[in-house]
């Protein structure tokens, strides 16, 4: 029998609309090549340091509890997606992490052994100044995956009723 292309699949995911795109682009491939997928979120601990510096969130004194509405916050989101009908059939492993979201997807990604990162071409801080002023992380984690990555934009039906 011939070798799989892909046998592990990486999808890293925000719950931003184009993030979840992206998982449904990795469900129809780990179901077309019977690859088993790693749902990955990262808490993005160096933004959520610049807020409590900024004084946006709270009071840097509860950064761990911070941190830890924002773990219960993921793994809600994480169960709401592997609860949805086009996940059903699919062996799905899922990991959240702490830390700048492009250094933790590539890490996972050679780590892991992926075959395959899919993921939204952009998440939910689109058109910040950080993406300016360093680039997206789609395009980070483009140059240092370390194996190909696909990245999906959001299908232009969607895009537009977004915009409205």
């Amino acid at each position: 029998m011939a070798e799989s292309l892909f046998t592990k699949i990486l999808v890293p995911v925000d719950f931003s609309p184009c993030s979840e795109e992206a998982f449904r682009v990795a469900l129809t491939l780990a179901r077309t090549f019977q690859a088993k997928l790693l749902l990955l979120h990262v808490i993005d601990t160096s933004a959520l340091a610049t807020f409590n510096q900024l004084g946006l969130l709270a009071v840097p004194s509860d950064a761990q509890g911070q941190k830890r509405r924002l773990r219960h916050h993921a793994r809600l989101n994480v169960r709401r997606l592997l609860e949805s009908e086009s996940a059903e059939g699919v062996a799905v492993t899922r990991v959240v992490l702490e830390g700048a979201p492009f250094t933790e997807i590539a890490r996972s990604a050679r780590t892991e052994k992926v075959d395959l990162v899919v993921m939204g071409s952009y998440g939910g801080r689109s058109g910040s100044v950080d993406k300016i002023f360093f680039g997206s992380t789609a395009e980070k984690v483009v140059r240092t995956a370390g194996c190909p990555v696909l990245t999906v934009p959001l299908p232009a039906k969607t895009k537009r009723s977004l915009e409205k």
